[in-house]
């Protein structure tokens, strides 16, 4: 890989966590169609729950997620009611004979709630909802929040996985983003969940913050090995200032360029292969032994999952919801949220209805993410002769191809090792809603 090669490709696009993203969603999307496609799913549907807790104790500055600090419980307690309520209503319109299979709860840090609000809620969502008696319930937690009592009631509600936040150990990067958090506080946490029987343990890594060096990051993800976590994230920062105002704290002369970026990322990659940890998609890796390596490989809006739900449904303030129909979006705003949920129950404010060739573009998008290749008969026994829409954009793309990035051949069309860390390049020439000048301001730099 070449420097200029790397900057060439360095350009924004999706993480493609959904197709279409987000940033495509529209109001045409109501409560009232997110309520009929709840109604309309399979009476023995396999469902995926998504909880948003949108509260911090403060504010990361390379956050992207959607969350507010707050020093005080009232808000985080005030949120409940309208959170409580939504669930309730969803519960009451999916078909009696579904079974839970995946539950994840995010944020910010759900590891703000009190003890009895942890347990209230997990309570709330057995009452409401049929778990599959082997379903995953995974929880994010900030380790600097988290007390022996929250331990206690995340084991207690049935939390089997813990995605732990660490991003880096080095202080003049920690010091460079707000955040600060020691490996002590760290190691102290999977201490906590294990010495409770929570065995599956994911750490979350970011490359490209400020200040950050191959050196800072082969430091921290030595102390990360230490932790032997069953899973290891390893996502690029987006930083993107226009629209996310906190980010304008960070000194962007301290930011990494594409080049030193990449060769970051590859760094991590290989100090975890060598561990023996299997690479799975971009950013994911995993013990060997671990579902998430033994499974087929999916992607929500966490990123890479085992998830094969036939439905996500989404709660909270800005969660979506994805459902064989499009996408729902609740109101991101926790105010206009928590009326939505007073007046109509539910609190959608924008979406997707999937129509033309979605779905068939959707799985494309996902299988080269997963699996860096795709199959033509294997989407013509699902989405017939559209197809071959798909397979004039692969001849094309392969004509253009002067890098040897893809592989297309009669059966398909498969990313090359060379090609694998710019996948979301190569999904991206097969999203007809991509605007270039309008995305520059929404992503993160494909590498």
């Amino acid at each position: 890989m070449t420097p200029d090669l790397i900057k060439r490709y360095a350009a924004p696009v999706p993480r493609y966590t959904s197709y279409p993203t987000a940033n495509h969603f529209s109001a045409a999307v109501t409560a009232e169609d997110y309520r009929r496609w709840l109604g309309e799913l399979p009476q023995d549907a396999a469902l995926s729950l998504y909880v948003h807790i949108p509260y911090c104790r403060e504010l990361c500055w390379y956050c992207g997620c959607s969350t507010k600090a707050t020093q005080r419980y009232a808000p985080v307690g005030d949120y409940l009611a309208p959170l409580f309520a939504e669930i309730e209503a969803a519960a009451a319109l999916v078909p009696p004979g579904h079974r839970v299979t995946h539950i994840h709860w995010g944020g910010g840090s759900p590891d703000i709630l009190k003890p009895a609000d942890i347990r209230r809620l997990g309570t709330l969502m057995r009452s409401q909802f049929s778990f599959a008696p082997t379903a995953e319930f995974a929880v994010e937690i900030d380790p600097r929040l988290l007390s022996e009592e929250q331990a206690d009631a995340f084991a207690e509600i049935g939390v089997n996985r813990v995605s732990i936040g660490v991003q880096d150990f080095d202080m003049a990067v920690q010091r460079s983003i707000g955040r600060m958090q020691s490996f002590e506080t760290t190691s102290k946490a999977v201490g906590l969940f294990r010495e409770r029987g929570i065995r599956s343990i994911n750490v979350d890594l970011v490359y490209g913050l400020p200040r950050q060096t191959e050196e800072s990051a082969s430091r921290t993800l030595a102390q990360v090995l230490e932790l032997a976590p069953d899973r290891v994230a390893v996502f690029g920062y987006a930083h993107l200032p226009d629209r996310l105002k906190h980010q304008r704290l960070i000194d962007e002369s301290t930011l990494p360029g594409p080049v030193e970026r990449f060769a970051q990322a590859q760094l991590i990659a290989r100090h975890l292969t060598d561990a023996g940890y299997a690479q799975l998609g971009i950013d994911h890796f995993a013990r060997p032994s671990d579902h998430l390596a033994t499974g087929r490989l999916a992607r929500n809006f966490q990123g890479y999952t085992t998830d094969q739900a036939d439905a996500l449904l989404g709660f909270g303030a800005s969660a979506i919801s994805r459902l064989p129909h499009g996408f729902a979006q609740n109101a991101v705003a926790v105010d206009d949220y928590g009326r939505r949920v007073g007046t109509d129950g539910l609190a959608t404010a924008r979406g997707h209805a999937m129509h033309g060739d979605d779905e068939m573009r959707a799985s494309l998008i996902e299988q080269l993410m997963c699996e860096f290749s795709v199959s033509w008969p294997d989407l013509a026994r699902r989405f017939g002769a559209g197809v071959e829409q798909l397979r004039r954009e692969a001849e094309d793309l392969a004509r253009n191809d002067a890098d040897a990035f893809v592989d297309l051949h009669e059966d398909g069309l498969r990313v090359t090792e060379k090609g694998r860390p710019f996948v979301r390049m190569v999904c991206a020439r097969f999203d007809p809603y991509l605007s270039a000048e309008v995305e520059q301001r929404r992503h993160a730099l494909a590498v």
